[in-house]
């Protein structure tokens, strides 16, 4: 009979991730480092999804939620304009109601200082976080820190956005302003019609998203760990506890499990008794091959709410919010968008070749990720509903949840994020 691996004299705990994008590979590279022996399991394998075609910032300041006060009033006219960053597939609506109503009870000044105050404790300090992970492996290459530059059409524009700038005030943020010959010195490639920024430091980028996550996962795997493409759909459950991960591979025995499978965690939460209003919130990019041009920084243009992001021999352009659901294929007008407003915001810009992705952001009703143990059963975690911040939340997220299965408690509060509050 094979005995148990062991850890300084105790048997190691096996721990099954399933979901390998940032949240799920970056608990994975702490658990192993508190010890742990880990199995990632991912139905298209570390990287492929919404981890591979993120807008690549590492968005520290990203604590606004998209539930604004006056967002109520502002989203008909938006749904019904072609070139606004929001989108509906009507047929969809139907589907969409029992998210929709929760979602937007959240627009109020209360609810979003609670809500950024959250965020600000998973996202605040992500380039420390990253560089904490990927410190000594592959993955290192691909972390640049940077500035990150809101971009605005004049001062007025800026002013208008002062509930969130005083929210990312109010929880630490501290930025420059550019304008004029300033912004012109700071950045020269973008059009005479953006005359003003504000420029925020200790950021980063990530000058290729997918690899960057793939290199994470190779580091488990050298490392002992194993990473299997499966389609999860059970848990086996003994006692109270869950003990196997029934897969389309076969059972996987495990200590723990921890649910990091994105918009996809939402089925896995229902067979653990939890029903967590979570939707997808479609976003696109597309890439610009080897441009004639690439921005200083990362940028988010604020008119349109998508990025600029330099990355390695291309330009991303993402952003934008679609509620379409899992199953529809990717709508055209959002490509279109994209590629109006960089033609737009850096005039005679040029490329060699371009390259198109859509992907599922996991949205949770209230905008505040789901982090911890789940309710009523032993050793089964969850980290998921990261909203656009993702990449940027993924390894201090993945951090407290190694943390939480190793016995190392964060000292932070998780209140905010316990999966219990979807019970």
């Amino acid at each position: 009979m094979n005995k148990a691996p062991t850890h300084n004299g105790a048997a190691t705990r096996k721990v099954a991730v399933i979901g390998a994008g940032i949240v799920g590979v970056s608990t994975a590279v702490w658990l192993q480092r508190s010890g742990c022996d880990v199995t990632l399991i991912d139905r298209l394998g570390p990287g492929e999804g919404t981890s591979y075609g993120n807008g690549g910032i590492l968005a520290s300041c990203s604590v606004v939620p998209v539930t604004v006060p006056g967002l109520l009033r502002k989203v008909p006219s938006m749904l019904l304009d072609r070139n606004s960053p929001l989108f509906l597939r009507w047929s969809y609506l139907p589907k969409l109601l029992p998210f929709l109503r929760p979602y937007l009870s959240h627009c109020s000044v209360s609810e979003t200082t609670r809500i950024a105050s959250a965020l600000t404790e998973i996202i605040g300090d992500s380039l420390e976080q990253h560089q904490a992970l990927a410190k000594g492996t592959a993955a290192e290459k691909w972390l640049v820190p940077s500035d990150y530059l809101f971009l605005y059409g004049d001062r007025s524009n800026y002013e208008a956005d002062s509930f969130g700038w005083g929210l990312r005030k109010a929880n630490g943020f501290s930025w420059q302003e550019l304008e004029g010959d300033a912004l012109k010195a700071y950045d020269p490639v973008f059009s005479e019609d953006l005359k003003f920024a504000a420029c925020l430091p200790g950021h980063g980028r990530i000058a290729d998203p997918g690899r960057y996550v793939k290199d994470l996962a190779d580091c488990v795997t050298d490392n002992g760990g194993r990473c299997i493409k499966a389609d999860v759909s059970d848990f086996r459950q003994e006692n109270g506890a869950v003990t196997g991960i029934v897969t389309d591979q076969g059972v996987i025995d495990c200590d723990s499990a921890v649910v990091t499978a994105g918009v996809w965690s939402g089925p896995l939460a229902k067979k653990l008794g939890m029903s967590v209003p979570l939707e997808s919130e479609r976003g696109y990019h597309v890439e610009l091959i080897e441009p004639s041009v690439m921005p200083r920084s990362p940028v988010m243009i604020a008119s349109g709410k998508y990025v600029v992001t330099p990355m390695d021999g291309r330009l991303r352009v993402a952003g934008l919010v679609e509620f379409g659901g899992l199953d529809a294929p990717a709508s055209t007008r959002p490509i279109e968008l994209l590629f109006e407003n960089i033609s737009k915001a850096i005039p005679n810009l040029t490329w060699k070749d371009t390259r198109e992705w859509m992907g599922h952001r996991p949205a949770v009703s209230d905008s505040i990720p789901v982090i911890g143990e789940a309710p009523g059963l032993k050793s089964v975690f969850m980290g998921f509903g990261h909203h656009h911040i993702g990449l940027t939340g993924g390894p201090k997220t993945g951090r407290i949840l190694a943390g939480l299965i190793s016995g190392d408690r964060p000292n932070s509060d998780l209140s905010a994020y316990a999966p219990a509050r979807f019970a």
